[in-house]
């Protein structure tokens, strides 16, 4: 059964701990700039969950923060926040809890008949609650939450439930900031606890971005290969596909033109720039000729690679030249995305095949057409 691609998202000291130790003040492991990042990247999810110890000890409300971000969102079909879900094993919760009192929908996965009466009980209207078995747990939250329409899931927390999406293989890419200070306490929360790791110690993440912050750094990982078809995918094609379906929805609403985001990605994994469609309020600008105006003297672009959310155009009535030209003249040589173009605006468009007779690797991910879609649901595209 399919399920949401899942993005782990964490702030931790240089010596792992995501908090100091129980008694001692908390720990403010991020700042402003980094707060604003993590809100636009809520926004870009259909949910976002944490762990029941989570709540009870942040006491988070978790919603978009941005009224900007609010309003792009609904501008793009989708409800003003994301759905809230959060799993519980002994279904104790708190419903004067502020996770209950701000944000969207909120759903909660008790494990267990005994949980759930709890928590129907605690929570009365609060949140819908749905009972899952004591084996399997995540993967059972995950097929429920795809059920519900998640396709984006970020994960926020807590540590236990970072560790058992990663020992499980069921996470997609991990968010780690790094803040620039040393707990050093032996009975601190740690981000990842003991025990076996798919792949062993041996095995390492992809690393899709390095990023400084003010004083963090943000550390993007791709967890696991996901399949492509065709032409090899890479384990960072999937975060960075991911990334620029998340963009699309920042695009100004048409009902004559797609909403699609793209960025390009030199050979080293740097971000070179991303665009997305009627960018600067022009109405005719398409996402990958956004940004690839935004990349300086072409610099890198023999190597890079252009990630969109729906397949380059082939053909195009508004400019001289369609994408998938404008991309194979500048030099670049492969391309990743999900959705190929429908024939609602341009019949044929045929971009993929545009861009392999200019010798351009098209690389494509089906599994990311949905996520590309999403953006465009008030033109009810074919497939």
């Amino acid at each position: 059964m399919p399920r949401p691609y899942v993005l782990l998202s964490a702030a931790v000291s240089l010596d792992g701990c995501l908090d100091t130790p129980p008694g001692q003040p908390r720990l403010l492991l991020s700042n402003e700039e980094d707060f604003d990042r993590v809100d636009s990247v809520r926004a870009s999810c259909d949910a976002v969950l944490l762990g029941a110890g989570t709540l009870r000890a942040d006491d988070p409300r978790v919603q978009v923060a941005s009224a900007g971000r609010r309003a792009a969102r609904a501008g793009a079909g989708l409800p003003p926040h994301p759905v809230k879900a959060t799993v519980t094993r002994s279904g104790d919760l708190d419903p004067g809890r502020r996770f209950w009192r701000h944000g969207g929908t909120k759903v909660v996965y008790a494990v267990g008949r005994a949980a759930r009466d709890r928590a129907v009980a605690a929570l009365g209207g609060l949140a819908t609650v749905h009972q899952v078995a004591q084996d399997d747990v995540w993967p059972q939250v995950l097929d429920h939450l795809h059920g519900l329409g998640v396709r984006r899931l970020m994960v926020e927390g807590g540590g236990s439930v970072h560790t058992q999406f990663l020992r499980q293989g069921l996470a997609d890419e991990l968010q780690l900031v790094i803040a620039p200070v040393i707990v050093g306490g032996a009975d601190a929360p740690r981000m990842f606890g003991a025990g076996g790791y798919p792949g062993g110690p041996q095995h390492r993440l992809a690393l899709a971005e390095s990023r400084r912050i003010g004083d963090v750094t943000l550390l993007r990982y791709a967890t696991h290969r996901r399949p492509g078809t065709g032409a090899r995918a890479t384990a960072a094609d999937a975060v960075w596909l991911g990334e620029a379906c998340a963009l699309a929805a920042a695009c100004p609403p048409s009902t004559t033109a797609f909403s699609v985001g793209a960025i390009v990605v030199a050979a080293d994994g740097r971000e070179l720039a991303r665009g997305h469609s009627r960018e600067g309020g022009d109405a005719r600008v398409h996402a990958e000729q956004a940004a690839l105006a935004k990349v300086r003297g072409g610099s890198g672009l023999a190597g890079a690679t252009v990630y969109s959310s729906l397949e380059p155009c082939g053909h195009r009535a508004s400019y001289p030249h369609p994408c998938a030209e404008l991309i194979a003249g500048a030099g670049v040589r492969r391309v990743v995305t999900g959705w190929r173009e429908p024939d609602t605006f341009v019949p044929g468009a045929n971009g993929t095949e545009r861009l392999r007779e200019r010798g351009v690797t098209v690389v494509e991910l089906p599994e990311y057409a949905e996520a590309g879609r999403a953006p465009n649901a008030h033109l009810s595209p074919g497939e």
